[in-house]
């Protein structure tokens, strides 16, 4: 007999410890609501380094047409637009051939933002001998170069137009 209730004791361990995990789920699934998934946010960076005026308009279409892509869509987006080496005069207040263009954007969208290169703005001023003025849009970024590759390390989406 002590055998027989040995291996009772057995099956019904078994079947015990088959049948806890899927009514401990049950449970769970009654006492907490699933949990709601954050809206994504699309990101895109796009990279000025000419100073081409149909390269700078072109990252300006680019930006304009995500925007409002993801606007229609009723999703979030952020968008900037990185200028550095010759693509600085993109941002330039003196020479910028974009800059009535780069207000009206900034105006009508805070989803896109422009970046200047500080490093290219030092080593201008030093060859032109004067302070670089920048346009009231624009953020100054250390390095061009260094926010590309930050934005991309955070999973941003790189555009080169």
């Amino acid at each position: 007999m002590t055998f027989r209730r040995s291996i009772q004791a057995v099956a019904i361990g078994a079947a015990m410890s088959l049948l806890t995990p899927a009514v401990m789920a049950q449970g769970r699934e009654s006492a907490t609501p699933a949990p709601t998934a954050m809206p994504k946010i699309h990101r895109l960076v796009l990279q000025v380094n000419t100073a081409d005026p149909a390269t700078m308009n072109l990252a300006l279409n680019n930006a304009s047409n995500v925007e409002q892509n993801y606007r229609d869509l009723g999703e979030k987006v952020e968008i900037e637009i990185v200028a550095f080496g010759p693509g600085l005069h993109m941002l330039r207040a003196d020479t910028s051939p974009v800059k009535e263009r780069l207000t009206a954007i900034a105006g009508k969208s805070a989803a896109i933002s422009f970046k200047a290169c500080d490093n290219t703005r030092e080593n201008m001023g030093k060859a032109e001998a004067k302070t670089i003025p920048l346009v009231a849009e624009a953020t100054v970024v250390k390095s061009g170069v260094v926010r590309l590759m930050e934005l991309q390390e955070q999973g941003w989406t790189y555009v080169r137009p």
